[in-house]
């Protein structure tokens, strides 16, 4: 599957060179003062999941924390204990029910892009962004239930919803792809805040430079990555997608310190602002590489080996059955 695809590229150039960043400088989940034992170690290297280190206690009905863990800090937006995110998401873990839905919605656009040629584009830019989501989470999904089914551990989901974002803050920071947040904070953000607050002189404004060099990096990683999806040189539109939202979202901290709550967007209307941005600037920027790649070509064909396969194996597994009950 594409997916699949897409998440062994994500490992070989992210996920292992990030981690062992992380392992080298004594920063991240693999930097503690005791000892790891070597199937917890190696799963946190090598596959995309984020242990949770402070588990909510169970009598919390409602899923949420008393306190903010510092690792639940985003790498776009620097919060800390003393400038918390008012109206932070539920982070508990999601139902079965939750997944099977959304693996049930892929199913059907799969079935879907079978009447590609009568579907306008627009609208199957509009299914692609639903098809990545789904794709994601439910890839993530398997490899965190692996590691959890394996070496019992408690495990941060990897999305939060996205589609209920009120901010690109809230997007980038709390909702999409939690683990790369995690990653990116004590690699990227927090270096660049650090040297920002010495120049600067003031950690209040020093988290906008710190944004944009995490998006900027995050802009060249996306880039290697769709460089080993098609090898195909880059242009450099996936790194505008990711500028872009890096300055939009320095405008937004900034405004959001300037007018201190003062005033706030009905989240309706927050929503619509935040996932209409996301997805206009995404078909502009982000999709026409991935077309380029022909990344949806591949995946129709794989689907239609797939549902061969399985069609194949349906088929033979009841001519044997048959074929045994007659000769009983």
């Amino acid at each position: 599957m594409e997916g699949a695809e897409e998440m062994k590229n994500f490992t070989k150039a992210w996920l292992s060179v990030f981690v062992s960043l992380c392992y080298c400088y004594a920063i991240g989940p693999l930097s503690s003062n005791t000892s790891i034992p070597l199937g917890r170690f190696v799963a946190i290297a090598c596959l995309p999941i984020k242990v949770r280190q402070n588990p909510a206690p169970k009598s919390q009905s409602n899923g949420q924390k008393g306190t903010h863990s510092p690792d639940r800090k985003s790498h776009s937006n620097g919060k800390t204990k003393e400038n918390p995110v008012p109206g932070k998401p539920k982070m508990g873990q999601k139902s079965p029910l939750n997944y099977a839905t959304k693996g049930l919605l892929l199913a059907m656009l799969v079935r879907v892009y079978d009447y590609s040629e009568h579907i306008h584009p627009t609208v199957l830019l509009i299914l692609y962004c639903f098809h990545i989501y789904f794709c994601l989470e439910i890839i993530l999904a398997m490899f965190a239930a692996l590691a959890r089914t394996l070496l019992g551990l408690e495990l941060e989901p990897q999305f939060d919803e996205p589609y209920l974002s009120t901010s690109l803050q809230d997007f980038w920071g709390r909702r999409w792809n939690i683990m790369v947040t995690g990653i990116l904070r004590p690699t990227v953000y927090e270096p660049v805040l650090h040297v920002a607050t010495r120049v600067m002189g003031n950690r209040r404004w020093a988290s906008l430079p710190a944004v944009l060099g995490t998006f900027v990096v995050s802009a060249l990683m996306h880039e290697l990555i769709f460089y080993y999806l098609g090898r195909v040189w880059p242009t450099w539109e996936i790194t505008g997608f990711f500028l872009l939202h890096g300055v939009c979202l320095m405008v937004e901290i900034a405004l959001k310190k300037a007018i201190a709550g003062r005033f706030r967007l009905p989240t309706m209307v927050a929503r619509s602002l935040t996932i209409g941005f996301v997805m206009v600037t995404g078909f502009w920027l982000f999709f026409p590489q991935l077309l380029r790649c022909k990344a949806d070509v591949r995946a129709f064909e794989e689907y239609a080996a797939a549902g061969a396969f399985f069609k194949n194996a349906f088929h033979g597994l009841t001519w044997t059955a048959l074929n045994t009950t007659a000769t009983l």
